[in-house]
């Protein structure tokens, strides 16, 4: 059922029916942020060079461990949102959200600030090579004055998800990376009167078309008066009541923790790579490229359980929660599948896009896919599983799962086997990494005890200062073994 500007009630309608048509567009957005990146790095690689592509393949990863500092919150108070409009309580919605907004725009700016400083540093203790370095650093740089209107309009668009709007999501993802992809060779190159900037031309367009599709998104919420706009006297929830605010860092911590175990295990495994040279760096960053289409499946049928478990949890509807899960595996695995076996046939045929004419360099990243590519199958069971426990704010459960499977089992095992198998290793600790976080998810959705768990109720400043003081731990549980 299709509510008034897009939105969609998911807590009716057949459930197969509904968690697709809300996934398709995630999927879309998923899509666009991806193709939005590959072309960038198709510009990058073929204008610049192996090195400048191995210079961003560093970079990004820090900027993916800088957004992992404030994800968690935002999931944290997507759930809570999706919760209050299973409850159909409005106010409560945009309670959360303002909380949300004045705790991003605090984060945002010290990650920034932070990030600018220490980056030297970080690179350095990637091991990023010599000749990369510099231009690594120079990107970088640009990029993280692009991340707070990068984190403001992640935040918008998980809390339209929350409320069931997955369209308004997808329409200005659309218009960033389109500003992105065409003002990329325009600041690399010097088309126009626009200055011929380079490798940090990338950087520069990445701020724009973030500012842009930012203001273009808060235009549209006011003048569509969406669900999550906040006027008038609402204003005053951008102030965040200290118990609200608790209930969010609470319960976001664990959940940007998890994010964070996957940014440093990225971190340490793109020290591992960088040993191995240039071409390993540049081809690694290429097979990461072709990952991200596998893995958006995952991401996007996760994202649509989350917010269907969510809501349908606020609802009470218990009965809709377990079969929400069935028909996200079911999705997940014939997605999946099917892209791990197209990108296994055509790997080659794409992979020069971003190489260029670097046979060494596309034999290593074909292999790298080759090794490590079906291990998303596996990955994409531990996502609508997580997915759903973490809607009924159960987070410490999925994060040590996904420590012990991305440290003891595949930084491990990546390190241990190094001797015997050189760069191999690397690549074959993903999929046991994956097979270590399924089998663990699975044991914890069927025996941890999640349902016994709350995120928070309230309604009220008073009931949410009440529920934050009686979850002084992360949850009201044990922590399970699996």
């Amino acid at each position: 059922m299709t509510a008034p500007n897009g939105r969609r009630d998911l807590t009716a309608g057949p459930i197969g029916h509904t968690l697709l048509l809300f996934a398709l567009p995630t999927l879309g957005s998923s899509i666009l942020q991806s193709l939005n990146g590959s072309i960038n790095a198709i510009w990058i690689g073929q204008f610049l060079g192996e090195r400048a592509l191995a210079a961003t393949t560093n970079a990004n990863i820090i900027m993916f461990l800088l957004v992992a500092a404030t994800f968690g919150f935002g999931m944290a108070a997507t759930i809570l949102i999706g919760q209050n409009m299973g409850r159909r309580d409005i106010d409560a919605v945009r309670r959360v959200l303002g909380s949300a907004l004045g705790l991003f725009a605090v984060i945002s700016t010290l990650t920034v600030g932070i990030g600018w400083w220490a980056a030297p540093a970080i690179l350095r203790a990637l091991a990023t090579p010599a000749e990369v370095y510099p231009l690594a650093l120079a990107y970088l740089r640009v990029i993280f004055v692009a991340m707070p209107p990068g984190f403001i309009s992640v935040l918008l668009t998980m809390a339209l998800r929350g409320v069931g709007d997955s369209i308004t999501p997808l329409k200005f993802m659309a218009l960033g990376s389109v500003l992105d992809v065409v003002l990329n060779p325009v600041f690399i190159l010097g088309l126009g009167p626009a200055p011929a900037l380079g490798i940090e031309g990338s950087a520069v367009a990445t701020l724009i078309a973030n500012s842009g599709s930012l203001l273009a998104l808060v235009a549209y919420l006011y003048a569509k008066d969406l669900v999550i706009r906040l006027r008038g006297a609402e204003w005053r929830y951008l102030i965040p009541t200290p118990a609200l605010l608790k209930t969010i860092l609470v319960k976001g911590f664990p959940m940007g923790l998890q994010m964070l175990v996957v940014s440093t295990s990225a971190l340490a495994m793109m020290g591992l790579v960088n040993r191995h040279g240039t071409a390993t760096t540049a081809a690694y960053g290429a097979a990461n490229q072709l990952w991200t289409y596998i893995q958006m499946p995952a991401m996007a049928v996760g994202a649509a359980v989350s917010a269907m478990a969510a809501q349908n949890i606020g609802a009470g509807q218990w009965d809709r929660v377990g079969r929400i899960t069935q028909a996200g595996l079911r999705m997940n695995l014939l997605l999946t599948g099917a892209l791990v076996v197209l990108v296994t046939l055509l790997d080659r045929h794409v992979l020069w896009l971003f190489l260029g004419s670097e046979p060494g360099a596309i034999a290593i990243a074909a292999r790298i896919n080759l090794i490590g590519g079906w291990s998303f199958i596996l990955f994409g069971v531990s996502m609508v599983l997580a997915a759903t426990v973490r809607a009924n704010g159960a987070v410490v459960g999925p994060l040590v799962i996904l420590a012990i499977s991305m440290f003891p089992v595949r930084f491990g095992l990546a390190n241990a086997f190094a001797p015997m198998l050189g760069a191999d290793s690397i690549w074959w600790s993903f999929p046991a990494g994956s097979l270590a976080s399924m089998v663990m998810t699975i044991a914890y959705y069927r025996h941890g005890g999640w349902r016994k768990g709350r995120l928070a109720q309230a309604t009220t400043p008073q009931e949410c200062e009440e529920q934050a003081l009686a979850e002084g731990q992360p949850t009201n549980r044990a922590m399970p073994v699996g």
